[in-house]
């Protein structure tokens, strides 16, 4: 049998790695190759080539094609293999399939997908099932591939999916799956919006009816993918939801689950994070309202997730970088009653429109990088904006213009590439950034104390 991996970087090599087990020979190709995609091939006993020319005649030497999660749909390798006929399956399909072959049978499967809140919901969903002393990880879209945990001592497995994952899918499917929100967005990888759609409804789609379909009831394209999902049916939300707020109470047809005085933060959109993750643990039996509790009282959000970097003079400042869509910058917005933003980054061809949905709440938007222009044709004429060309100019010029009460955020509604390497580098520069200018302020304030001593704030908000 051979296999065909193309994209040799993390989940690349990890699904080289599990087709190795599995008796494949395996070509690995990429689109760029440098000195670490080399000495990673000379790892795994391979090596690493572009793609020829003739992709109609190279594709038809193999019986199955992995794409890494990078390679989109227009791809001219995947166009060659849906032509030839040749199976492409995403590595948690590959790994779907080997786990449903595993000696006493397959394990059970959490998946969370949705245009915004996968990761922090994952992680939740993860530290639940560990204080309710399942074994489990946060799987697929992170740092660990499912396909690298297969022969392990876990019980469950909690995979954050993607759409470029469930889009090469024919079998996957989760014991409970939960679909949070869609957006438009990563329309520079799928070939359009209703491809996009149809690779998140395949988290539903794929299901059987022993199995548990939970959507957000406030998106009106998840429920409606819902209508269609051939397992049961639960809904979350704030109100009119299975699982809901009564009052100050967390609850689900089963009943109460936990008060939301027990979570370190609670914005809107943690509430509807920890509603998403009790359905999934208690429609499958695997936490009790308990253990929700408990992990709800510990649990911190991964990092540029409105993450609270220090406060000042009365404003509040906030790393939210990982808002990479309108969508995810829209509900940051939606989460303070006054604030000074800054916004833009890199273009993906996505609409900017829906962050002005909350406008009546930015006191001043601070517009940065090569979506500068997009982010005024929103917020002009509505509030005050204005221009920064680098990081540490827009830190200045939202610690100039912010007043007491207001909150700072960086929740840029844009990618980051026409500035750092990532959401990651671009949450790190701001979060040193702010903790310098809070620094200066607390040895202006007490010019006994050393500059950079401002403790990190703790918000309830």
């Amino acid at each position: 049998m051979r296999a065909l991996v193309h994209g040799l970087a993390i989940t690349g090599a990890s699904t080289v790695r599990a087709l190795q087990r599995h008796g494949y020979d395996v070509v690995a190709t990429d689109d760029a190759i440098d000195d670490a995609k080399r000495d990673r091939a000379t790892e795994l006993g391979i090596e690493v080539s572009y793609l020829p020319v003739d992709l109609a005649e190279f594709v038809r030497g193999f019986d199955v094609i992995s794409p890494a999660p990078g390679v989109p749909e227009r791809h001219g390798l995947i166009a060659a293999a849906v032509d030839a006929g040749v199976p492409i399956r995403s590595e948690i399909e590959l790994a779907y399939r080997w786990e449903q072959e595993r000696p006493g049978g397959p394990r059970p499967i959490l998946a969370i997908t949705g245009t915004d809140g996968k990761t922090t919901t994952t992680e939740l969903t993860v530290a639940i099932l560990r204080s309710a002393g399942i074994r489990t990880a946060a799987l697929g879209n992170t740092d660990v591939p499912l396909v690298d945990v297969l022969e392990s001592d876990l019980d469950a497995f909690v995979v954050e999916c993607t759409s470029f994952r469930l889009a090469w899918t024919e079998e996957f499917r989760a014991d409970a799956a939960v679909w949070l929100n869609l957006a438009p967005d990563h329309l520079n990888w799928h070939a359009s919006m209703e491809t996009y759609v149809a690779a998140k409804a395949r988290i539903f789609g794929l299901q059987a009816p022993t199995d548990t379909a939970i959507g957000f009831v406030d998106d009106a394209i998840v429920m409606q993918e819902l209508e269609r999902a051939p397992a049961r049916h639960r809904t979350f939300g704030v109100s009119g939801a299975d699982y809901h707020l009564a009052g100050t109470v967390l609850t689900g047809p089963y009943g109460p689950i936990a008060d939301m005085s027990v979570m370190r933060r609670r914005l809107p959109h943690d509430i509807t994070n920890a509603l998403a993750a009790s359905a999934l643990v208690l429609e499958t039996g695997l936490a009790s309202p308990a253990a929700i509790a408990q992990a709800l009282a510990t649990f911190e959000a991964p990092p540029h997730r409105l993450e609270p970097i220090g406060s000042a003079g009365g404003v509040d400042w906030f790393n939210d970088s990982k808002a990479t869509t309108p969508h995810a910058a829209s509900t940051a917005i939606r989460a303070f009653d006054s604030l000074v933003l800054i916004a833009g980054g890199s273009r993906k061809g996505v609409d900017l429109s829906p962050m002005g949905e909350h406008a009546n709440r930015v006191r001043v938007v601070v517009a940065i990088g090569e979506a500068a222009p997009d982010i005024h044709a929103v917020f002009d004429g509505i509030t005050t904006v204005m221009d920064a060309h680098d990081m540490r100019e827009a830190v200045e010029q939202a610690a100039s213009s912010a007043l007491p009460g207001d909150a700072v955020v960086l929740s840029p509604g844009c990618a980051s590439f026409d500035w750092y390497t990532g959401y990651p580098a671009r949450g790190d520069d701001f979060r040193r950034l702010v903790l310098e200018h809070l620094g200066r302020v607390d040895a202006q304030a007490d010019p006994s104390s050393p500059a950079g001593t401002t403790a990190p704030m703790e918000t309830t908000a």
